[in-house]
């Protein structure tokens, strides 16, 4: 039987061994079709798993916000012919923050067997390390652009986290965290709890908890470093 394999990423450029297990690699060096975001990153992430590995047999197909549904369509046909499928985010969990999800809901629906592989998640290590509610939290992906429609949602995240006593989880793309940051600050109260897990995994891996007030005499500077955002009102 077929089987459609979700292929955690690297966070960072550290050694793959200290994240993912060996699984990883020995299912990608027996898979030839792959669905990824960025067929040059992962041919890059491949090989950094086994440079023995020869990309010139491998078949990619790309899959991001750009693919239609025909695209979809065909990437899948290997997977009706009886052929193992490997989809490769860019960062973390396929399915997670990424448009993967749809690959596997079609998988499903052609009861194709779908196996998850263990690796890092931002949201739960950021989660984990936050000390804030892990029974109850949400994560609401990317917050809005404009500024108005932002402190508009942060105040209603907030609102949320304190009546139902839930952690918040948002991430930003990494050149507009800075602005991000200077919104939580704006719009949150003082008392509000917020966590910033910065580069993940590694070597400058960063974690704070804090309270805004304490956040507004702090400011970091994170500009260009992959950041994941934690609110706790409860």
């Amino acid at each position: 039987m077929p089987k459609l394999y979700l292929i955690p990423n690297l966070l960072s450029e550290n050694a793959w061994q200290k994240v993912l297990p060996e699984t990883v690699k020995q299912v990608c060096t027996e898979t030839k079709y792959f669905i990824v975001e960025n067929i040059r990153t992962a041919r890059r992430f491949l090989k950094k798993l086994d440079k023995t590995i020869d990309i010139g047999t491998l078949t990619f197909f790309e899959l991001n916000k750009y693919t239609t549904e025909e695209e979809k369509q065909k990437s899948i046909l290997p997977l009706l012919e009886g052929k193992n499928i490997g989809i490769i985010s860019e960062a973390g969990c396929p399915g997670v923050a990424d448009p993967g999800a749809d690959i596997v809901k079609m998988a499903h629906e052609a009861n194709v067997r779908v196996v998850p592989l263990v690796g890092p998640s931002s949201i739960l290590l950021g989660l984990m390390a936050s000390g804030m509610n892990g029974q109850n939290f949400a994560f609401t992906g990317y917050l809005p652009v404009k500024q108005n429609e932002r402190g508009k949602l942060i105040r209603q995240l907030e609102k949320k986290s304190r009546a139902e006593n839930q952690t918040q989880i948002f991430i930003e793309t990494p050149y507009r965290n800075n602005p991000l940051f200077l919104d939580l600050i704006k719009y949150c109260s003082p008392s509000t709890l917020l966590c910033i897990a910065c580069g993940l995994t590694s070597e400058n891996e960063f974690i704070a908890t804090r309270t805004i007030k304490s956040w507004k005499e702090n400011i970091p500077n994170l500009n260009k470093r992959p950041a994941i955002f934690l609110l706790y009102s409860g």
